[in-house]
């Protein structure tokens, strides 16, 4: 069974015998205490210097973006510390299954879903927070993760306005991201070609980390373009090696760039 935890405490999962051999077995998820910037980050070595300065003009210059990797490789600790950076007079409306995004800004409304009770009633999911999120009149649209439905309505008003927005998605690679929001399109019934067509306007940047043994850390950024009737996500930075990749130009383009601090 599963266990929803508690405001800024953590997830527990537990299951018993019969359906595991020899004891309970408990997991802990404890979150990250919370990040006050990128700069916290980039003091654990998660990226070096010129790496920061570039997610930090993401977020400056209000560019739509995912973070993906694994499962545990760090997306929702660096998209809150990403967020942390979004202007104090900016309001940021985050929309979570479970909550876990500890962000430090002092204007943030959080929005979690519910699940049904015993009779099957009063569920509330994130298709129905998204579409209450959008009537908060948020600066900053924020999903904690896209992997249902919802990400209809998400795409939708990052088409419409809502620039700036982010989230994060389950993906062991960039290459797989036009894919995997296909396949999360699919759930809300969206033909192929309406996912392509609003992704390639929505998400303007894909930034990718990865679980080493030696720590978290972001490995690349990426640009989503259209290639014909199909959207590729093409390598701008490799962070680790610091090669510059075909799409830099691109993102240079858009106004990322290292930015000086205020």
């Amino acid at each position: 069974m599963g266990g929803r935890p508690a405001a800024g405490w953590g997830r527990l999962h537990a299951i018993l015998p019969p359906l595991v051999e020899g004891g309970v077995h408990v997991s802990l998820r404890i979150p990250r205490a919370r990040a006050d910037g990128l700069a916290s980050l980039r003091s654990t070595r998660m990226f070096d210097d010129s790496v920061e300065e570039l997610l930090r003009a993401l977020v400056t210059r209000r560019r739509s973006f995912v973070v993906t990797g694994g499962t545990g490789s760090g997306k929702t600790t660096l998209l809150a510390a990403m967020l942390a950076e979004v202007p104090v007079d900016e309001r940021l409306v985050v929309v979570e299954d479970v909550r876990e995004l500890a962000i430090a800004h002092p204007h943030v409304v959080l929005l979690q879903g519910r699940g049904a009770n015993v009779e099957g009633h009063g569920h509330v999911g994130l298709v129905d927070l998204v579409r209450q999120a959008l009537r908060m009149r948020p600066d900053r649209l924020v999903v904690g993760e896209a992997r249902g439905p919802e990400v209809r309505e998400m795409l939708a008003a990052l088409n419409t306005g809502h620039d700036g927005g982010c989230c994060t998605v389950h993906a062991n690679s960039p290459g797989d991201v036009p894919t995997r929001f296909d396949a999360l399109g699919a759930l809300a019934g969206m033909p192929r070609e309406a996912v392509q067509r609003q992704l390639a306007s929505a998400v303007q940047a894909v930034v990718h980390v990865e679980r080493t043994r030696t720590g978290r850390r972001v490995a690349s950024l990426s640009v989503l373009r259209r290639e014909g009737d199909e959207v590729v996500c093409e390598l701008a930075l490799d962070a680790v090696t610091g090669r510059r990749g075909p799409a830099w130009s691109a993102l240079v383009e858009q106004g990322v760039r290292p930015v000086a601090r205020a």
